[in-house]
C-alpha cells in the first residue's frame, strides 16, 4: 500500500511513525513533512492547502490511501477532493469537519441532542455581544467561531477584559475571519481531559485519555498556545467518568452527526471538563490533537492502518483498540517568544541521542533540513516524549531527555504533568 500523510507537524510525525511500522505499507509520503518525518517518509514540497497539487501528486504516484492530519485541509474539504479522485482517505469530509470548523455549529449540535456542555450564546453582531456581556456573570469565555490554531479562546475575569476581548475577536480580527462569529460561554471549573476516538460514522472506539497544557508559561500563566506538553493517561479520567461519557457524550455525538446527514469518519477529539456537575464537552476537534497524538499513539498496540481502513470502510465494529498498560509524557521545546514573535533558523544539536533508545521519542514539529544541519522552523520545534511504567517515571524520563538536545532560544515549561503529583 502506498500512503500519503498530509501535514508537517509533531502530530504528523507521530502518525508517520505508526504508519511506517505497518507491514501493509510499501511506500510512505508526507506533504509537506519536516526534517524528522524525512527520516521515515519521502517528503513532498506541497502545502497542506494546495488541494490541486495534492490530488495530482496522489494520482501520479498511485497513492492508495491518504491520511489528512491537519484541521485546515479537513475543514476546507480535502477529503472530499481526494475521494472524488478515487483515493481512499482517512479524515472527515467537509460537511462533518464543521464539528471543529465552527464552534457555533458544535454548540448548537450539543444543545439539540442534549450532549452536556456549558451554557452559551452565539453572536455575529458586535453590539449585541457587548450588550449580552454587560449582563453576564464573570469570569466568562469568548471563542472565535472558526479555526484559530488553538488560540481563539479568551478567558475573561472582568467585564473590562471581556469587552476588550470581544473587540479583539470581532472588530480587530485578531484571529482573522475565524472571529466573524463569536461564542460567549459560561466559565466552567474542574479538570480538563482530552479523549481521542476513532469512528466510522456509526461505531466509535475510544483511545486512551490525555491531558494538555495550553498556556505558554509555568503554572498555566501566559498566552494560549497550540500546546506546550501533555501526558497520558489522565489520572482524572476515572472509570466513573468514562462510563458517563460513553452513555451521554461519545456515541451521542456520532449519532447526532449521522442524524444531521453529516456522518463523521476519522478522529473525534473530545475536550472535556470534569465539573462538579459531571463531565461536559469544552470543544470538539476533527483530528488527532497535537501534542496529544505524541503520547497516545506510541502507546497504541494496533496496526494503525487496520484501524484507519476500518474507519473508512465502515467496519470499526469489528475492531478492538488496545493500549499498553503504561504512561507517556511529552514536553514541547519551543522557540523563545512563542506564541507571539520568535526567530527561526537556529541549528538543533543532539538529535542523534534518541537513536535506538527504547521508549524515548523526539517528534519534530517545526524543523527543516539545510544541508547536513537541522534548523528550527516554527514556534513549537520538538516534542520530547518518553514512556514509563507510571506517569511519574514517564515525566522524569521526558525531562531527562529534554537536556539531550539544544538550540538557541530553546524554551519549555517545567511543570508538564505536575497535576500527576496531585492525583
Amino acid at each position: 500500500m502506498r500512503v500519503l500523510v498530509v501535514g508537517g507537524g509533531g502530530r504528523e510525525h507521530a502518525i508517520c511513525m505508526c504508519v511506517a511500522k505497518s507491514p501493509k505499507v510499501d511506500a510512505l509520503y508526507c506533504a509537506p513533512g519536516n526534517a524528522g518525518i524525512a527520516r521515515i517518509a519521502t517528503c513532498v514540497n506541497i502545502g497542506a492547502m494546495e488541494f490541486d497539487k495534492l490530488v495530482d501528486f496522489a494520482k501520479e504516484n498511485a497513492i492508495d490511501f491518504c491520511i489528512v492530519g491537519m484541521d485546515d485541509p479537513l475543514v476546507g474539504g480535502l477529503t472530499d477532493r481526494m475521494e472524488e479522485a478515487g483515493i481512499r482517505t482517512f479524515g472527515p469530509r467537509k460537511n462533518a469537519a464543521i464539528l471543529e470548523g465552527s464552534k457555533a455549529f458544535s454548540k448548537d449540535l450539543m444543545k439539540r441532542y442534549n450532549i452536556p456542555t456549558a451554557s452559551y450564546e452565539n453572536f455575529d453582531d458586535y453590539d449585541k455581544a457587548v450588550e449580552y456581556l454587560k449582563g453576564s456573570k464573570m469570569p466568562i469565555v469568548l471563542k472565535a467561531d472558526g479555526l484559530a490554531l488553538g488560540k481563539g479562546v479568551l478567558i475573561c475575569n472582568t467585564l473590562e477584559e471581556a469587552l476588550e476581548g470581544a473587540k479583539e475577536i470581532m472588530l480587530d480580527k485578531k484571529f482573522g475571519d475565524a472571529g466573524a462569529k463569536m461564542v460567549i460561554e459560561e466559565f466552567m471549573t474542574g479538570r480538563e481531559v482530552s479523549v481521542l476516538s476513532f469512528t466510522d460514522g456509526k461505531t466509535i472506539r475510544i483511545m486512551t485519555s490525555a491531558q494538555d497544557h495550553k498556556r505558554a508559561g509555568d503554572n498555566d500563566t501566559g498566552l494560549n498556545t497550540g500546546g506546550m506538553g501533555t501526558f497520558s493517561p489522565s489520572p482524572f479520567y476515572t472509570a466513573e467518568v468514562d462510563d458517563f461519557c460513553k452513555k451521554h457524550i461519545y456515541q451521542a455525538t456520532v449519532d447526532a452527526m449521522a442524524a444531521e446527514g453529516r456522518p463523521f469518519k476519522g478522529v473525534i477529539f473530545f475536550g472535556l471538563m470534569i465539573t462538579k456537575d459531571g463531565p461536559k464537552v469544552l470543544e470538539y476537534n476533527a483530528r488527532f490533537g497535537d501534542p496529544e497524538a505524541q503520547v497516545v499513539l506510541p502507546r497504541m498496540k494496533n496496526d494503525i492502518m487496520d484501524v484507519m481502513e476500518a474507519c473508512v470502510d465502515g467496519t470499526l465494529d469489528k475492531t478492538d483498540l488496545e493500549f499498553e498498560d503504561n504512561a507517556a509524557v511529552c514536553v514541547v521545546l519551543a522557540s523563545a517568544g512563542y506564541p507571539v514573535k520568535y526567530e527561526k533558523g537556529k541549528e538543533i544539536t543532539g538529535l542523534d541521542a534518541f537513536d535506538d533508545k527504547e521508549g524515548y521519542y523526539c517528534f519534530h514539529a517545526g524543523t527543516k533540513a539545510e544541508g547536513e544541519k537541522i534548523l528550527t522552523n516554527g514556534g513549537r520545534v520538538l516534542g520530547i516524549t518518553a514512556k514509563g511504567d507510571t506517569l511519574k517515571e514517564a515525566r522524569a524520563r521526558a525531562y531527562e531527555a529534554t537536556a539531550w538536545v539544544d538550540f538557541d532560544g530553546k524554551y519549555m515549561r517545567n511543570d508538564i504533568g505536575k497535576a500527576i503529583d496531585e492525583a
